[in-house]
């Protein structure tokens, strides 16, 4: 009798951890089971670079042999992560981040605007994101001491700027979640904000002679607005360097696009385009041209293509100086471009 009260007991000892381990495993799997306001975001990207419209050349369908990239190969990257910000209806905000397919969303009872994008850039300035109507994307300063703006432009002392990196948004005026246990999935498309222009500098004579390039894109957009992609009326100045090819020089430029667009009273002649040249010659000699790309631009308010030709270089400047060439000259010196940091 005493050996099968033994028995008994430790039965009992050997039951009381499984129990225990089983009440906890139930506990901590607890929050998963309860009845909360959350949704499945399902993220997807617009990969598109720019945008065909009216009677502006197809690009996709007639891409220029010459160019050193493919159409394909112009496409934005999916993101590394996603950032969603939630406006209740006090006007609450809460930011959540998660990888760039989406995540699970935890909200508050009750109506909310919901504002997403990317949390990966490096050159966005964000701005008024304290509600959802006013926020926008802006980018960083720049400056070009030799840059005295271009005799083209509508806008004299244009602000300055970098080219914005890839920003992709969207944005639902209101969602109202419901009190579930199995979060429903919510399909979000991400469309770019910002598009890319690939801008030709062809030259007729004396290419030889240039050993660095760069360039001004006048009167573009200053910012985006996020909910709902339109861009400012204010306008800037992008500055960026171009490449040597063997037609010229090139430059691969990001941009928010033109300015207070889309816009149902837009009128393509309302506004001026302007491009800048500078390159600097093997012999230290510094030329500028500018360049009136109105036309072009007006047909392309979001990313394409933007050519100017009949660029000379006489032989009296590239030849000028004891050696006629300098291969020491690989950077701006005192007039490299100085980019203001963010606070």
């Amino acid at each position: 009798m005493m050996r099968l009260f033994n028995i008994y007991v430790l039965c009992a000892i050997l039951i009381v951890p499984l129990v225990s381990c089983e009440h906890k495993e139930l506990c901590y799997d607890h929050d998963s089971h309860a009845l909360k306001y959350h949704v499945n975001v399902k993220a997807s990207y617009e990969q598109e670079w720019q945008y065909t419209y009216g009677d502006a050349t197809d690009w996709e369908a007639e891409w220029p042999e010459e160019l050193s990239m493919s159409y394909e190969s112009l496409r934005p990257d999916i993101p590394e992560g996603l950032r969603i910000l939630s406006f209740d209806e006090t006007g609450r905000q809460e930011m959540k981040n998660m990888p760039a397919s989406g995540g699970n969303l935890i909200l508050s009872e009750g109506s909310h605007s919901l504002l997403f994008y990317n949390n990966d850039t490096e050159y966005i300035v964000f701005d008024k994101l304290e509600s959802f109507a006013t926020a926008r994307a802006s980018t960083r300063t720049r400056t070009r001491s030799s840059y005295m703006g271009n005799s083209y432009s509508q806008t004299k002392n244009e602000k300055t700027v970098s080219a914005p990196d890839m920003l992709y948004g969207n944005y639902l005026e209101k969602y109202t979640p419901e009190k579930v246990v199995v979060a429903p999935d919510m399909d979000i498309t991400m469309h770019p904000l910002v598009f890319t222009y690939v801008i030709k500098y062809e030259f007729e004579h004396g290419l030889q002679y240039v050993a660095l390039a760069r360039g001004a894109l006048a009167g573009m957009a200053e910012a985006v607005y996020m909910n709902s992609g339109k861009t400012s009326a204010d306008v800037a100045t992008i500055l960026y360097d171009c490449t040597i090819e063997d037609y010229g020089t090139q430059a691969v430029v990001n941009s928010f696009g033109i300015p207070n667009y889309p816009n149902d009273n837009y009128l393509r002649t309302s506004d001026r385009y302007s491009l800048n040249l500078e390159v600097k010659l093997k012999n230290g000699i510094v030329r500028n041209f500018d360049f009136d790309v109105t036309e072009q631009v007006a047909k392309q308010p979001h990313g394409g293509i933007i050519t100017v030709s009949g660029i000379k270089i006489s032989d009296e400047d590239g030849k000028q100086g004891s050696s006629g060439f300098d291969v020491d000259v690989n950077d701006w010196g005192e007039f490299e471009d100085i980019e203001i940091p963010l606070d």
